[in-house]
């Protein structure tokens, strides 16, 4: 789709990107010049970028050093997960309620993908494929408000995760809680899956917080 909009929508789209994807690391200075040589565009749609990234927190200014990506503080994290749990449980009800047949077919083949990826060892599949799993339960609520600012709140935080997955401890624990959502939502027990989903969210902030400090120390 970047093909048909604006440059300067493409650059923003294209930073965004590595940055949620950790191409490009908290801390680490945005240098214009490069950046421009990289993508093959002039400083100006770079410039319009970062701004752009400033105003969603992706990016802060340092004076005299510039732009770098931003880190994520312990409470700008426990703010986004404060907020998501309380949605993700509103998402869970409605989703019981409303899932088809078909979408919990999709909902058990995702959790299964999840769990086959485990063996490949490749981070940022298991990130999408452990994001594709909650969209299903997102788009499945009917709401599509709901779906916006969910999306929006795990995006945030998205850069984080692959820090997190690193461990495997985490990631054999994520194959049992998708398997329990699973099960849960399909006997339409809808308590039972909200007490998951606010455990699976709990054991993500506990699992990034102990990330972020461990960085910290390098």
């Amino acid at each position: 789709m970047d093909e048909y909009l604006p440059l300067r929508d493409v650059v923003f789209n294209t930073l965004r990107r590595a940055i949620l994807k950790g191409e490009l690391k908290p801390g680490e200075r945005l240098m214009e010049i490069a950046l421009a040589e990289k993508l093959g565009v002039s400083r100006t749609p770079i410039r319009e970028a970062i701004r752009k990234l400033e105003l969603e927190g992706l990016v802060i200014m340092i004076p005299r050093r510039g732009a770098q990506v931003a880190n994520i503080t312990e409470k700008d994290l426990n703010d986004v997960l404060e907020v998501r749990c309380c949605l993700e449980e509103m998402a869970i009800e409605k989703a019981c309620a409303r899932m088809t047949e078909q979408e919990l077919e999709e909902l058990a083949d995702a959790e299964c993908e999840f769990q086959g990826l485990l063996e490949e060892g490749d981070l940022t599949k298991l990130a999408e494929a452990d994001v594709e799993f909650h969209e299903i339960i997102y788009r499945a609520a009917e709401n599509k408000r709901l779906l916006q600012v969910l999306n929006n709140l795990r995006e945030q935080i998205y850069r984080y995760r692959i820090e997190y997955l690193k461990d495997e401890k985490t990631r054999n624990r994520l194959v049992m809680e998708h398997r329990e959502m699973y099960e849960a939502i399909r006997d339409r027990d809808i308590e039972k899956a909200k007490k998951i989903a606010s455990s699976h969210i709990e054991n993500q902030r506990k699992g990034i917080i102990e990330s972020i400090h461990l960085d910290s120390h390098k």
